[in-house]
């Protein structure tokens, strides 16, 4: 197969399993609609204040590229969790000195956790991370839908580069996807 038929197959499966899993979300949230307070912003956090001082603490530590581009991040874990249905209120926490996203109201989906990646000796490059929990099959359904756009680590994470532009369009749907995890009935999407 060759890399035009690969970036279409890859391509075709994204447009199949997005909407799909939308849909169900849709649903769900229609059905715990009277049970559930409305999705919102981080907990005392509105789209750009960090209500945690210590997770304040911890951007406040980033180098100054790595740091704009975690805020960046940051800023479209929460949009799309307000944009997600059945997701709710996000929890903005530390887990393991980790900036954290955890969906305490619903229980909808995995945490999120993004940090700056340490270079090895003698690397320049500045690189940063979103990490989910490596006993899920996020990175592996990430890893069919996205392998032309994006770059994993292991079986827990999407490695990205601070020289790079955010991939948003294939961020936004990983990110949509570990944030209704626990919810969608099928866990391999593909």
């Amino acid at each position: 197969m060759n890399g035009g038929s690969g970036a279409r197959a890859a391509e075709r499966r994204r447009e199949l399993i997005f909407p799909k899993a939308m849909r169900l979300n849709a649903a769900m949230t229609e059905s715990h609609s009277k049970s559930k307070r409305k999705a919102g912003p981080v907990k005392k956090a509105g789209g750009g204040g960090i209500a945690d001082p210590a997770v304040a603490a911890v951007f406040a530590a980033y180098p100054g590229r790595t740091k704009a581009k975690l805020l960046a991040l940051r800023q479209l874990i929460l949009e799309t969790a307000a944009a997600t249905p059945g997701v709710g209120t996000l929890e903005e926490t530390l887990k393991w000195g980790q900036p954290s996203y955890l969906t305490t109201e619903s229980r909808s989906g995995s945490t999120i956790r993004i940090d700056r990646v340490k270079p090895e000796p003698g690397d320049d490059s500045e690189r940063y991370a979103l990490y989910v929990h490596c006993q899920t099959t996020l990175v592996s359904t990430f890893r069919q839908l996205y392998r032309e756009t994006l770059t994993f680590g292991g079986n827990r994470s999407i490695l990205l580069d601070a020289a790079r532009p955010l991939p948003k369009a294939a961020l936004k749907h990983c990110i949509a996807l570990a944030l209704t995890y626990h919810r969608n009935a099928a866990k391999n999407y593909l």
